[in-house]
This record gives structure tokens, C-alpha cells and sequence, in this order.
């Protein structure tokens, strides 16, 4: 499975609602949830081995907000999601 984060403008719980049927009718996106609360509106996405950040960033484009992949750090890479 892979994990993606990202940085959005997804910032109430009515612009969750719009990106849940996109990302929920997402085959390759098996799980998911925005921290709302963070100051980056983190996307959090877990999906399929064939899931990729851009499909991520279209499918987040397609109802109508933005999503920048999140870079790893040093201690991400080293440790892990």
C-alpha cells in the first residue's frame, strides 16, 4: 500500500464532503482523511501499489481545490510514514 500526503486548501468539513464522492469513488484509494486543523489542511491518501500522487493531485483538481505533494524529510525516509 502506498501512503501520500499532501498539502491542500480543503479547510471546513463542507469542502470534505465535496472531495469524499471523488476520492471514495476512487478504485486505486482505499482510505484517506484531511487534518483540518493542521495550518497545511494536510491530505492524508493510502490506495493501491498503481496509485500515483498525480492521480492524487487530478482527482483532488476535480472537485474544484488544490493538493502539492508533501515532501519527505530525513527521518520520513529513514522511518517511515
Amino acid at each position: 500500500m502506498k501512503t501520500y500526503k499532501f498539502k491542500t486548501n480543503i479547510n471546513c468539513g463542507g469542502c470534505v464532503e465535496t472531495v469524499s464522492s471523488y476520492l471514495n469513488n476512487s478504485q486505486e484509494v482505499l482510505q484517506w482523511e484531511v487534518d483540518t486543523e493542521n495550518e497545511d489542511k494536510v491530505l492524508t491518501v493510502m490506495g493501491q501499489e498503481s496509485l500515483e500522487s498525480r492521480d492524487v493531485v487530478d482527482i483532488i483538481n476535480l472537485a474544484g481545490f488544490s493538493a502539492k505533494p508533501l515532501k519527505k524529510g530525513i527521518l520520513t525516509k529513514i522511518f517511515g510514514s
